[in-house]
């Protein structure tokens, strides 16, 4: 069994990284997705150039592009073309699934808009990704995660200290959630098709997706109508929840949520039972009245000992809850990372394997088996069409 989605046929039109992100989703759960692409490729291909990765061969030359466009088949169309867009038609004929994240009036101006396709394969499920939703003002409005998840949905200055000025997006952040709910709202609408019969437009944009990330916010102020203050490390209002520097500069967070249990089991930790007792910090509220007093407190505490000293003091203690900030290096060589499936070791066609993050989904009856690297331009053209002829002959 090669995943949950074994025998479904999806069709990708994507760019860049949010509808590849989405397709790449449903082809490690096992659909085949074919990748349709321009003569000059998805430009999500120039990616290793981007980051300044030395080309060894092709099949390494950009990473970003392998995670999302592994286990896929790539078929050129020159889509501007009569031939190239009767060639999608074809393959959209008969297929479940029909991933985009192409603007709509491009989409339309080509004959691949929702209502065109649907008339020809009322059974189509089709996936649609946009920069700012299907109605408004700036329906058909341009957009990368950067711009309408990260800045325009709050995310940017929510993260931005006062005074300082925005963190920088890392990339693909929006893009491979906003990949992820829409892979998830596609297989919805697959079983909502096992009902009906028909397939329907699934679609959700950077936008929304960026809304929901800091809903916990947004709904607050929808509510209340206060804002949730941007906390600031020096005066946390509740110390257990914070980051701080060990001795040998490595960066920790606890997260203590809840005060008043987590309080007594840091106090342990830190070798200060005596703060139990002591008026300016023995409740949640002197805590946080004397915050800056005692996260200078526990500043100097924890500059006395490196971290993997501190980590067995906190392992001792069963209420305290925290985490080490990892570099990339330390999440590449943690125990629990690879223990956890965080790593897929994709088969290369010279038989060695890559190693690529997974999709954070397991299936314990349809367990997935990643086909293999992304797919050279066009590989599959030829094979994919004859397929098709041969099909229509019968």
């Amino acid at each position: 069994m090669a995943g949950p989605l074994e025998g479904l046929r999806v069709i990708e039109l994507g760019v860049w990284v949010a509808g590849p992100a989405a397709g790449g989703i449903l082809a490690d759960w096992g659909a085949d997705v074919i990748k349709i692409e321009p003569p000059a490729g998805d430009p999500a291909r120039t990616f290793g150039r981007m980051l300044g990765i030395p080309p060894h061969d092709r099949q390494h030359e950009s990473p970003p592009f392998e995670m999302d466009n592994r286990g896929k088949r790539s078929v050129v169309l020159d889509l501007t073309t009569d031939d190239g867009r009767a060639h999608a038609l074809d393959l959209l004929t008969d297929a479940d699934v029909f991933i985009t994240n192409i603007r709509t009036g491009a989409l339309r101006r080509i004959g691949l808009d929702f209502e065109s396709l649907t008339a020809a394969n009322p059974r189509l499920v089709y996936g649609l990704i946009t920069g700012y939703g299907n109605d408004g003002p700036d329906a058909d409005r341009p957009a990368y995660d950067v711009a309408a998840f990260w800045a325009r949905a709050g995310l940017a200055h929510l993260l931005t200290r006062p005074g300082d000025t925005p963190p920088f997006q890392r990339g693909g952040m929006g893009d491979h959630s906003v990949g992820m709910t829409l892979a998830g709202a596609v297989c919805a609408a697959l079983v909502a098709r096992t009902r009906t019969g028909a397939g329907q437009l699934v679609s959700t944009s950077l936008y929304r997706q960026g809304a929901y990330t800091v809903s916990f916010d947004l709904t607050t102020f929808l509510i209340s109508g206060q804002p949730i203050a941007i906390g600031q490390r020096e005066t946390m209002g509740n110390p257990c929840m914070n980051n701080y520097t060990a001795g040998d500069g490595r960066r920790f967070w606890l997260v203590g949520l809840q005060g008043d249990r987590h309080w007594p089991a840091l106090c342990a930790a830190v070798g200060r039972p005596e703060w139990l007792v002591d008026e300016r910090y023995a409740t949640a509220r002197a805590r946080a009245v004397n915050a800056a007093g005692l996260v200078a407190e526990l500043d100097a505490v924890f500059a006395a000992k490196p971290l993997d000293e501190w980590a067995e003091a906190f392992g001792a203690q069963p209420e305290l809850f925290w985490s080490p900030i990892n570099s990339m290096e330390d999440v590449v060589a943690d125990e629990q990372f690879h223990a956890g499936g965080g790593v897929v070791y994709v088969p290369a066609q010279d038989g060695s394997s890559v190693p690529m993050v997974a999709t954070p989904a397991d299936f314990s009856a349809t367990p997935c088996d990643v086909r293999g690297c992304a797919p050279a331009l066009g590989e599959h053209t030829e094979g994919v069409l004859a397929d098709k002829r041969t099909n229509h002959a019968r």
